[in-house]
This record gives C-alpha cells, sequence and structure tokens, in this order.
C-alpha cells in the first residue's frame, strides 16, 4: 500500500447539486420557492425521488414512503418527476465541467468527479476551479451546487457533504490523515449498512479504529475490500478519475414499510428505480442488453428474473415494457414482498459524439 509520501498529489473535485430534482421543480415553478417539495407520487405506496431542503428539515428524504413523508410534514407539495428535464439540465452542467477537464466521471444525474490536476483553464487553485464552476452552474441554471475538494476521490466525495447547501470545503493531504480518524465509519463513502454492521461487531467504529485494524485482518473480513479499506483509513484513496468506465452493471432496490401484495403497488415502486438506473446509464452514455428484476419475499427468500433483448434498449419506455414482462407472472405472490430492485447488466458504451456541436439536445 502507497503512504501520501509516494503518491503524487492529486486535485479532486466532487460536484454534488443540492436537493436537485426538487431544486429544478422550484426553479420553473415560482410557487414552490421557499417551500417543502417532494419530487414523487403522493399515492399510498408512493415514494419520495427528492426533497427539498424546506422538506427535509421535517425529516423528508429520497427513498421515504410518501405516505410517512406526509406525515411527517403535513404541508408537503408532491410534483411529479420530469426526468427529461433533469436530464437536459445535467447536460448543461457537463458542457460547463467539459470546459476545464476530460477527466470527467459522473456518479449520476446531480454528481461527478473531475481530475483538475492538470486543466484545460492552466489554473494552480483547485477551490478557485470549484468556485467558477459552481458560479458558471449557478449563471446557466440557476440552480446551487456543492463542492469537494482533495487529493483523492474518497475525501473530496466527504468534503462535499462539509458545508451543503451552496458551499464547499477542503480536504488537505496533511489534514486527510485526521480528518480520517475521526469520522465514524458509517458515514464513509462505500460503506452500506451490512458493512458498517459487520464493521461495528469487529470492535470497528471510527477510521481510527479501522487504522489499527492489520492488512490481513481486513482481508480476512473483508475480502477484496480489505485493501481499499486499509488505505482509506491513512487517507489513501488511489482511485483514478475514470471518464470511460463502463461498469458491469447497474442497480438500483427498494425496501417497503409494509409487504406488497398486488401488481399495481408493485409497478408504481419500481418506476423510481427504473428511472435511476435508466438516469444512470443517459448521462454515462452506457447502453445495456440485460434486465434483471429482483424479488425479496417476506420471509427474506428472494428471486430474480432476467431477459436480455439483441440490441441495447433505445429508450426508457423498453426498459419499463421489460420489467413489466418480468414483474407480472410473479403475481399473485406466494408472500409478500418487502423489497424490489431492477439491474441492467451487459453494458456497452454507445456510439461516442465526437464533435460537442453535433450532440442533440436532450
Amino acid at each position: 500500500m502507497n503512504d501520501l509520501s509516494s503518491t503524487p498529489v492529486r486535485k479532486i473535485i466532487h460536484v454534488d447539486m443540492d436537493a436537485f430534482y426538487a431544486s429544478v421543480e422550484q426553479r420553473d415553478n415560482p410557487q414552490l420557492r421557499c417551500k417543502p417539495v417532494a419530487v414523487g407520487y403522493a399515492a399510498v405506496r408512493g415514494v419520495v425521488a427528492a426533497a427539498s431542503y424546506e422538506a427535509r428539515k421535517f425529516g423528508v428524504h429520497s427513498a421515504m414512503p410518501s405516505v410517512t413523508a406526509r406525515r411527517k410534514c403535513p404541508d408537503l407539495i408532491f410534483v411529479p418527476p420530469r426526468f427529461d428535464v433533469y436530464r437536459a439540465v445535467s447536460q448543461q452542467i457537463r458542457e460547463i465541467f467539459a470546459e476545464y477537464t476530460a477527466l470527467i466521471e459522473p456518479l449520476s444525474l446531480d454528481e461527478a468527479y473531475l481530475d483538475v490536476t492538470h486543466n484545460l483553464k492552466g489554473m494552480e487553485i483547485a477551490t478557485a476551479i470549484a468556485v467558477e464552476i459552481r458560479g458558471k452552474i449557478k449563471q446557466v441554471t440557476g440552480l446551487n451546487a456543492s463542492a469537494g475538494i482533495s487529493y483523492n476521490k474518497f475525501l473530496a466525495k466527504m468534503a462535499s457533504d462539509l458545508n451543503k447547501p451552496n458551499g464547499q470545503a477542503v480536504i488537505t493531504p496533511k489534514n486527510g490523515p485526521a480528518f480520517v480518524e475521526a469520522l465514524p465509519v458509517k458515514k464513509f463513502h462505500g460503506v452500506g449498512p451490512a458493512t458498517a454492521e459487520k464493521m461495528h461487531r469487529l470492535g470497528i467504529e471510527t477510521g481510527a479504529d479501522l487504522k489499527e485494524q492489520p492488512l490481513d485482518f481486513l482481508t480476512q473480513h473483508f475480502g477484496k475490500s480489505g485493501p481499499y479499506f486499509y488505505g482509506l483509513a491513512r487517507g489513501v484513496d488511489n482511485r483514478q478519475v475514470k471518464p470511460d468506465r463502463v461498469r458491469k452493471s447497474v442497480g438500483a432496490e427498494d425496501t417497503f414499510a409494509e409487504d406488497i401484495h398486488s401488481y399495481e403497488p408493485a409497478r408504481e415502486r419500481l418506476q423510481p428505480l427504473i428511472e435511476k438506473v435508466w438516469g444512470y446509464c443517459e448521462v454515462n452514455e452506457i447502453g445495456a442488453k440485460t434486465v434483471t428484476l429482483k424479488v425479496k419475499y417476506a420471509d427474506f427468500t428472494q428471486i430474480t428474473r432476467s431477459r436480455t433483448v439483441p440490441s441495447a434498449l433505445p429508450a426508457i419506455t423498453d426498459l419499463e415494457d421489460v420489467v413489466a414482462l418480468l414483474l407480472a407472472p410473479i403475481f399473485p405472490p406466494r408472500k409478500g414482498i418487502r423489497l424490489l430492485g431492477v439491474s441492467l447488466s451487459s453494458l456497452e458504451r454507445r456510439a461516442p459524439v465526437m464533435q460537442p456541436q453535433l450532440r442533440l439536445a436532450l
């Protein structure tokens, strides 16, 4: 494992739009400004796709059942999602990023890593680049963005959360290791609830606890992730910003507060998952040929059903059709359904558009 002294100092920015979907809706409808807004559907089986900061003050957050959100915030205003608009705004933001670097790794419609170590503007100070980018995003889209600046991806991601909304923060090579040591492992980006719980069972509560564990111990308990956790505990993350990466698969799933027993509520709850995975493919210019539906029942048994088509799905409506075909045969279910998931695989890069001016507007 390389230490900081042998690792070239990079300049990585993580840009994260503030309450992106909800902010777009508030921008486009003045009557929604300064009010608690949830993007999603208020139906009994609806789910919140995004929440404005006014709604978050009441404890409303994404993936929360709509009935729970309404209970927490009786004045909550539900707005149907407009993913075509969100994709168009995301493209505007990507074009701003491209003015500064070609090393852009989108994570979703509303966040991305940028490597600005050697940037197109010849600017030496990454914090100044982040200020400029956030200012241009505000000027072009009317939306606020937050940013984190650091010497690796992990710390840039963590830094972008420190001064939200509409702020930025820096974690320097000098401060990085101490920052990680004080951080609870459950707040580590990339450490999910199951891994955090496993760490807690092993007596690992903070980055400092993680740093005390030898590499062999972490590899024994966490497999291939062991060396990665070993590095993070020391403020080391050598992952590159990869603009051309194609993942093997992309998926989303949701566990429900109450079990589902009929087709229509199931199809309704799958819609935000479909939109999430399709949005990832759209922003990363990836096509998918295999669709997999995951179903977990009340007794925690689970099944998967897949279908592969000859060529990459051309539109989200085609994905919706395939998911519907996979979903229908499992009804009526043998038990209540507690979780549904959608994943796409057989991913391939769509034909690149070499000249930006030839790109069709979304």
